[in-house]
């Protein structure tokens, strides 16, 4: 088996699975007994503010909204760039923490990419296999931009990167003419 943290799994558009429709999941662990990740294109409706007052923290000047992570209640968790705050390097310059004193630093660090997440995606060892085979997802490498960009527009982006890859190999997306008339 090989790992898929640190990569992209992409809902295939067959997928109708409310919790993971038309989703973008960034791989944090992928092993034989199971695997974790955080959907990057689902914002819940409360900003790092609102949940930090919640737990009572000192109110931040954070309006970046908080990500529902995926279907599975877990601890808050945070991918950043800030390798100080690091559980895990997840993917390189990209880091992942789930721990609270880390999450105050993140907030008052100027020049730190964030994203927060309440809940996770999570598979059975061999759960996951089974659903790749299936067809239910797709699975590209990760870039920083992916995890960190515009998640509005997250899974048309990556779902054509895919489509280039399969239908093009080899040629880099600058080399395609925009209008295939031309070719």
């Amino acid at each position: 088996m090989k790992s898929l943290a640190g990569k992209l799994l992409v809902a295939a558009p067959q997928l109708r699975d409310p919790n993971f429709c038309q989703t973008v999941v960034f791989m944090i662990q992928h092993e034989p007994q199971g695997a974790l990740g955080v959907v990057l294109n689902r914002p819940s409706e409360k900003s790092v503010n609102e949940v930090w007052e919640l737990i009572g923290k000192e109110p931040c000047d954070v309006d970046q909204l908080v990500h529902l992570g995926g279907p599975v209640p877990g601890p808050l968790l945070a991918l950043h760039t800030l390798e100080s705050q690091s559980d895990q390097e997840v993917l390189s310059g990209i880091y992942v923490t789930g721990q609270e004193s880390a999450f105050q630093a993140l907030v008052e660090h100027p020049d730190a990419s964030y994203r927060f997440f309440s809940g996770h995606a999570g598979w059975e060892g061999g759960q996951l296999e089974g659903e790749l085979k299936s067809g239910g997802w797709l699975s590209s490498q990760a870039t920083m931009e992916d995890v960190f960009s515009d998640y509005e527009s997250l899974w048309k982006r990556v779902t054509s990167r895919i489509g280039l890859q399969i239908s093009a190999p080899g040629l880099r997306p600058e080399q395609i003419p925009k209008d295939p008339g031309l070719n």
